[in-house]
């Protein structure tokens, strides 16, 4: 009998190596459709407004296909571990049964269990070597698990005196483009420095590089004459300051947002951080005030709003540096005078780096750089750039009359079944419908998970943006929920539930077998039977409650770690992963707290199990051996666990099925009108965010947009008209028919919305400027529309081209390169209504103006083309047929700009103060 020992030891560590590999393939393709999912779901609006779930569920699909073929591999390995470990355990049974049914008893139970454990183990040992890797990866040798788990306390006092000194940077994925060539320049302490240029020059690579988020390839940065790399990283970034175009907000509260900047601050000092960045009226007239969650990503908020949390944020901590990159870009004029004097009350007594494309907010700056391809070509104050003649900052300063904002952004990321026949032809038939079986579950179980991961994607992709907007439904949480519950059901519909049929089958078969044959015995055998059965019930109860519970708290630290993960730069810059991964390891306990006492419970029924197991094998297996031993292996511990996690998970899962959303954005029902002229009209609308039913955004809005013209509206609008959300009350038109009576995808197809923040995905340029569209377009017309968009030379001094693949959101591009590629994607598109939300706001004045005269042809080409645009920058809607001005929900004068200006009301007020701002 030992002998077999080593046989079975050594057969489980092949089986277990095999396995392993089909599992890590398997984890890699899960990986990958779990990208998709978290790049969709966190850009719902955009795949929405350009119809995108076809093409997202078809990519979906399409990395899901890869583990058919792996499951069904690991099924037909698992089929002969099976027949293998069953010849050995027989062998073994023959040889004890003559030498002793005690130990017989004992031992053999155990063994035949073993299939279960050997799974997990597999598959625990595939998952782990990509954790494992990813671990040795991410080492870095300046950060350890002591500073992460207990403040730094600062070893030099920084004064602020910055120098570059002849820089140089190559970024590692693109070692053909030089980023910074030869950079030089001094940041005085206690003094303002500016640096200026067009997009993508490399003004925003400096800031990246004071925050040692790359080491120079060549050159020196100092500070206070110490070399950077002199200072530890949290350190530096602690006495660091940084205000971004794209403000980064976490799906927390207001309060905790703006305590990330100083974790140990005092309430007062939060609230007066949110005065200074004009942040506190706002936040008080919210219904739960600082206490609002913002949602993921800040989608709660406006993004002048969520501008100004995060420069209060960046103002809570006093630092000693203050990097500005376009801090005032997402602010209306009023909110930004007031901003930009706070921003100038904070500048004093540190050094401040602004980095500005509106070079009104930077006059007074002690010193400006201008930088061109990566190199300063101009310096000096304000006065003495402005008498070079024909030189670039005076050049700049002349094409600027009311200019926004820029994001030079330069970023880079990347069961044992049993069977009791000796007889050979029997064992040989055996040993071959085994592996059929396996493989055979191991298909079904396959095609039924790829089936219910699809539909659920397809289902998520149905359901209305409100929906989204509810914490417990982030695109962390989805993520998780669909690779784990999925997975959940896997476990139960493959190789295992091939298990559990035999074993009821034998079951059942054994109970007539044994009623006919021996009635005495099978009475005797229904009370164990019972006390089994009854473990089984109360585990599966206990796992499916666990689950319930656990999920919810495990899918808030998804969604924590999607979070922290998607913006390492700002987690970073602000230096709290100590924080971040204390929050982290909460939500964790915190799971662990509720699971134990379930767990301890679950041990107890295993221990019955156990314990009743060799106690009736004993007593009984003189006369019933392998009819016994059949009946016991139905309720293992194993089994009724992994049903009860499927059971949960299914549930998750039907519930997903069965609801209807208030949109149906996949729906094929409502009318699509033949000739669209794009009239738009708000009758008595009002409305509030599912998530803010208390807040009124729109109230009694009535407005009317005729076919062919232009108006300025607000954000919300744009919402209502591309149907993420359905007014409250009243009605909105289009044509004259209720825009809820339209055909979802049709009425999106004819719109084309260019937002402030764009969203590019992980695609090539060609791919991303085609997005959404059915009939792919020639590559002549996708060059057409990136010329108009001013991209089309850029893109052709990329090695690739427009092959070049973005990044994740874009991330390989400045802020300047993604904004025009987002709109040469609406160009292609040929909208009967194009909706501007600030889409000229990250672009530095030459792009801006070729970008608006672009926009201004665009609406020419069709004489009914009806545009709605929303700008604070006030100069870029003075040609529009009719402007709305909105304060608190409500249209409180209206007009042509000359109208409103002879009006002498708000709007005369809002661009007095932009001109004065600007002069």
């Amino acid at each position: 009998m030992f002998c077999c020992i080593p046989v079975a030891f050594i057969s489980s560590f092949v089986f277990s190596k095999l396995t392993a590999k089909e599992v890590k393939n398997e984890l890699e393709s899960y990986s990958k459709a779990a990208h998709i999912v978290q790049e969709v779901f966190s850009s719902l609006r955009t795949v929405h407004s350009l119809n995108g779930s076809r093409f997202e569920q078809q990519k979906y699909n399409k990395e899901l296909d890869p583990t058919y073929w792996s499951s069904i591999r690991k099924g037909a390995v698992f089929g002969v571990y099976i027949g293998w470990i069953r010849l050995l355990i027989f062998s073994s049974s023959a040889v004890g049964y003559i030498f002793g049914s005690i130990l017989k008893s004992y031992g053999n139970e155990y063994a035949l269990n073993i299939g279960d454990i050997i799974i997990s183990f597999s598959e625990a040992r595939g998952a782990a070597m990509s954790v494992f890797r990813l671990i040795d990866e991410g080492e870095d040798r300046d950060v350890n698990e002591n500073d992460l788990l207990r403040e730094k306390e600062s070893i030099y006092d920084i004064t602020g005196d910055i120098e570059f000194d002849n820089v140089n940077l190559v970024y590692p994925s693109r070692k053909d483009a030089t980023v910074l060539h030869n950079l030089s320049f001094i940041a005085r302490a206690n003094q303002t420095t500016a640096l200026v240029g067009s997009s993508g020059s490399g003004k925003s690579t400096c800031i990246s590089l004071l925050l040692r988020f790359y080491e120079p390839s060549s050159g020196r940065i100092m500070i206070d004459d110490r070399s950077i790399t002199d200072y530890h990283r949290n350190q530096l970034r602690l006495n660091i300051g940084v205000v971004s175009q794209e403000p980064i907000l976490f799906g927390m509260t207001i309060y905790e947002n703006i305590r990330l900047g100083k974790l140990n601050a005092a309430r007062e000092e939060i609230e007066g951080a949110a005065k200074e960045a004009n942040a506190h009226d706002f936040i008080m007239k919210l219904p739960n005030k600082y206490e609002t969650i913002v949602g993921e990503r800040g989608i709660q908020l406006s993004g002048g709003e969520k501008q100004r949390i995060a420069l209060a944020r960046a103002l809570v901590k006093q630092p000693t540096i203050l990097l500005l990159d376009e801090a005032t870009s997402a602010l209306d004029n009023v909110s930004e005078k007031i901003v930009q004097e706070a921003l100038n009350r904070a500048s004093k007594n540190r050094t401040t780096i602004v980095i500005a494309h509106r070079l009104s907010t930077i006059r007074n700056a002690h010193q400006i750089y201008v930088i061109d391809k990566g190199s300063v070509i101009e310096e000096g104050n304000h006065e003495t750039l402005m008498r070079k003649e024909g030189g670039k900052y005076q050049t700049m300063v002349k094409s600027q009359q009311l200019e926004k904002t820029n994001d030079d952004q330069d970023e880079i990321v990347k069961m044992t079944t049993r069977t009791d026949e000796d007889e050979k032809q029997i064992c040989v038939l055996l040993f071959a419908l085994h592996i059929f079986q396996s493989i055979a579950f191991a298909i079904s179980g396959s095609k039924l998970t790829q089936r219910v991961r699809s539909k659920a994607f397809a289902c998520l992709l149905r359901q209305e943006v409100a929906y989204f907007d509810r914490p417990e439904n982030s695109s962390g949480t989805i993520t998780v929920r669909l690779s784990s519950n999925a997975s959940a059901i896997q476990d139960m519909i493959g190789t295992t539930l091939g298990l559990i049929f035999q074993g009821f089958a034998l079951f059942l078969f054994g109970l007539v077998f044994g009623l006919l044959f021996s009635r005495q015995l099978t009475l005797i055998m229904i009370f164990p039977f019972v006390l089994l059965l009854i473990s089984a019930y109360v585990n599966v109860r206990l796992t499916v409650w666990l689950k319930t519970r656990t999920d919810l708290i495990i899918g808030r630290a998804s969604s924590l770690a999607v979070e922290v993960l998607q913006n390492m730069r700002t987690v970073k810059q602000l230096s709290i992963e100590n924080e971040m991964l204390r929050q982290y390891s909460h939500l964790i306990n915190e799971a662990m707290k509720i699971s134990w006492k379930p767990e301890i419970a679950s041990g107890m029924f295993l221990g019955l199990t156990w314990a009743v197991d060799p106690v009736v094998l004993g007593f009984l297996y003189w006369r019933a051996i392998t009819l016994i031993e059949k009946v016991y292996s139905v309720v293992s511990h194993h089994s009724a666990k992994r049903m009860g996690q499927s059971l949960s998970a299914a549930k998750i899962f039907f519930d997903l099925f069965d609801r209807i959303p208030t949109i149906d954005n996949a729906s094929t029902s409502g009318q699509e009108l033949v000739d669209f002229g794009g009239e738009i009209e708000f009758d008595q609308v009002k409305f509030a965010y599912p998530s803010r039913p208390t807040t009124v955004v729109l109230n009694k809005l009535q407005m009317n947009i005729k076919s062919g013209t232009s108006g300025c509206g607000k954000s919300t609008i744009i919402q209502l008209l591309e149907r993420f959300y359905d007014v409250t009350h009243g009605q909105l038109f289009l044509d004259g028919v209720d825009i809820r009576d339209l055909n979802v995808q049709w009425l999106r197809s004819h719109l084309g919305l260019v937002s402030q923040e764009p969203v590019l995905f992980d695609l090539t340029i060609a791919e991303n400027i085609t997005y959404g569209l059915e009939n792919v377009p020639s590559t002549d017309e996708i060059i057409k529309a990136a010329t108009k968009a001013n991209i089309h030379q850029f893109i052709q001094q990329l090695p690739q081209g427009y092959e070049t693949r973005v990044g994740v959101k874009g991330s390989f591009l400045s802020g300047g390169e993604k904004q025009r590629i987002a709109i040469a994607r609406v160009l292609l598109r040929r909208p009967k209504i194009l909706l501007l939300d600030e889409a000229t706001s990250a672009m530095d004045s030459y792009n801006e103006q070729v970008i608006e005269e672009t926009l201004k042809q665009a609406q020419d080409e069709d004489p009914n083309r009806t545009s709605l645009i929303i700008a604070h920058r006030l100069s870029t809607i003075r040609s529009c047929d009719i402007i709305y001005v909105l304060d608190k929900g409500c249209i409180i004068e209206s007009g042509t700009h000359a109208e409103l200006v002879q009006q002498r009301g708000i709007y005369y007020e809002m661009l007095t103060a932009q001109y004065n701002s600007s002069s």
